[in-house]
């Protein structure tokens, strides 16, 4: 991985390794438990590499194409590249592509596989309220997950929940949703055995990667103020961004719900606690507490 001055997280390493293991480990049970049933392996191993290929090389491209963003060149927002050239700067790490999404929902997102292969994508909503100070930060964290590759990772992370529904319907589909040749009269049920296990490993990858999402926003929230030594507008513009989101209609919200895990401020949110644990991002409190520390530690010159 490309050194830039971010600054570096091993809790997000560490987890981003396991993570990782955990959903292979995952998979290769997935892929031999329908291989047992009867599912041709080749087939298997043929249709999940295409999509994980698909989705690892064109993610920057499906997500911009699903939040209707469009890439903007300096003459079209010459302040917000502005912005990018002076944190690239700092950082040291190559410029991403710069897109904005025609949505009033105030948000930022970033994507894409490695530093030189990322674009990082803002809102109209978000360039309206935002000042200049609190835009530089949420970029400053938005580029911070391409610098740390969790952006990668999480792209990674999150396709194998879809091979399990694909591969559900692909295995009932070609005939084994009957019972076990073994005993026609008592076989075992394999269509209800392939959905049982389909749905436990959807459920495992989605709560793995939950876990993840949470972690990554506060390393994105750390590096970035710490790159930008100004924690209080990180701060101010998480509190304007969620306090902003109450005022969105809920149908552009819920639109927008499915990106949740790639946005900077989730575009909806629940306060109870199992929502918290399937929460993508950490609460809001949690990060203006962090913000909070860093900006003490600052004042401090630690």
């Amino acid at each position: 991985m490309a050194q830039t001055r971010f600054a570096p997280d091993r809790g997000l390493t560490s987890r981003m390794v396991l993570t990782m293991f955990l959903l292979g480990l995952l998979y290769v049970v997935f892929v031999g438990v329908l291989i047992a049933l009867g599912m041709r392996s080749i087939t298997v191993l043929l249709i999940a590499g295409g999509i994980l290929l698909v989705q690892y090389f064109m993610s920057d491209r499906i997500a911009l194409f699903a939040m209707r963003g469009r890439v903007v060149s300096p003459q079209e927002a010459p302040e917000l590249h502005g912005m990018i050239d002076r944190l690239c700067a700092i950082a040291d790490m190559p410029k991403p592509r710069v897109a904005i999404a025609d949505s009033d929902v105030p948000n930022a997102f970033a994507t894409g596989r490695n530093q030189k292969n990322s674009v990082v994508c803002v809102t109209t909503g978000l360039l309206r309220r935002l000042d200049g100070p609190e835009l530089e930060g949420v970029l400053a964290h938005e580029m911070s997950h391409v610098a740390h590759r969790d952006v990668a990772v999480m792209t990674i992370a999150s396709f194998l929940g879809v091979v399990a529904g694909l591969m559900t319907r692909i295995a009932l589909y070609s005939g084994l949703g009957g019972r076990s040749r073994d005993d026609r009269s008592g076989g075992l049920p394999i269509g209800l055995i392939i959905l049982l296990v389909s749905v436990l490993v959807y459920a495992v990858s989605f709560l793995l990667t939950r876990a993840l999402s949470r972690y990554r926003e506060l390393a994105a929230d750390r590096a970035g103020a710490l790159l930008t030594q100004r924690p209080s507008a990180l701060a101010s513009a998480l509190v304007k961004i969620s306090g902003e989101m109450a005022r969105i209609p809920t149908r552009d919200l819920r639109e927008a719900e499915p990106f949740n895990a790639f946005f900077f401020v989730p575009a909806l949110s629940g306060k109870a606690s199992l929502a918290a644990i399937l929460a993508t991002h950490p609460p809001l409190e949690r990060r203006l507490e962090q913000l909070a520390k860093i900006s003490a530690q600052l004042g401090r010159g630690v």
